[in-house]
């Protein structure tokens, strides 16, 4: 059997409606061969075509209504910002339209509405996302508290921050009265940090004011008597000088970065600081386990 003749650009390239290849006068036998795929009704895109997350909201934006933006777990992925938990596992494409527009119903997408047709967008590879701090508002109704101050500080990270804290406080204030999660949300903003590393040092820090306990201060400086830099702990008491590290699977996976910790807590200790170490597990299965560790080392700190 002979192989198909290539389309011509730019239906070889990238994503096209089903109509536009009959307008170019691509046949319908052509158009429903085996050798194009349908990612969504109306649209058809050559093998070679990418098929990730870019590649499948590029086939569905050519069949959404005007005004039509990325938004929810999709624009937090096509912003590269770490997912928290409760909707990490959603893979469907989430949409938000104008109140006005019609309804889209298709498999593996869903849809939400606003009142204005009016919004504000940033663009990734060509694609209208929501803002990351109204991604953040939306997700206020689905989200625990942790999970939303864990998202907070995801967006405000001491690398390549997406947003600054006065912008967070701006969307809150400017939200209507009696939108849902904006009680949630304005307790949240009362826990987020900045400056933050990853989302399970957000989560053990969490369990600390959970429990009651102060909250300690994000990748502060620590630094010995003469003023010297020690180190940056993931969270710290200075006054008290007591750091609190987070070790992930990388740090026992990495010899590099196992290396660096050692030292780290090594100048720390040499300098009269307590470290505190802990995993996944002292933070999602037993944190009561940290709780008590911390706790147990202000109570000595405070005696001395």
């Amino acid at each position: 059997m002979r192989s198909p003749l290539p389309l011509p650009e730019p239906f070889a390239s990238r994503p096209f409606t089903y109509r536009d290849g009959r307008a170019q006068g691509i046949s319908r036998a052509r158009l429903r061969g085996q050798s194009l795929r349908s990612p969504f009704t109306g649209v058809r895109a050559t093998t070679t075509v990418a098929d990730d997350l870019v590649g499948r909201c590029a086939a569905l934006r050519l069949v959404l209504p005007p005004g039509a933006v990325f938004c929810h777990v999709t624009a937090l992925r096509l912003l590269g910002v770490d997912l928290p938990l409760g909707v990490a596992g959603d893979q469907r494409l989430h949409i938000q339209i104008p109140e006005s527009r019609s309804w889209v119903r298709r498999p593996g997408v869903a849809t939400h509405s606003r009142s204005s047709s009016e919004v504000t967008v940033r663009r990734v590879a060509g694609l209208p996302v929501m803002p990351p701090e109204l991604v953040w508002a939306q997700l206020a109704a689905v989200l625990q508290p942790r999970e939303l101050v864990v998202l907070g500080d995801a967006l405000m990270r001491r690398k390549n921050p997406l947003v600054r804290s006065a912008t967070l406080h701006r969307v809150v204030a400017e939200l209507p009265k009696g939108t849902r999660g904006i009680a949630r949300l304005r307790c949240a903003l009362e826990h987020v940090r900045t400056s933050t590393d990853s989302c399970m040092e957000s989560r053990a820090r969490w369990v600390l004011v959970d429990a009651g306990l102060p909250c300690p201060l994000v990748n502060a400086a620590a630094r010995d008597a003469t003023g010297r830099f020690l180190a940056l702990p993931d969270m710290s008491y200075p006054e008290l000088k007591i750091a609190i590290e987070y070790d992930g699977d990388i740090h026992r996976t990495d010899k590099a970065t196992w290396r660096r910790d050692i030292r780290r807590r090594q100048a720390l200790e040499a300098a009269g600081w307590r470290v505190i170490t802990c995993t996944a597990d002292d933070v999602l299965r037993n944190p009561e386990r940290l709780v008590a560790w911390v706790r147990a080392a202000i109570r000595d700190r405070t005696r001395a």
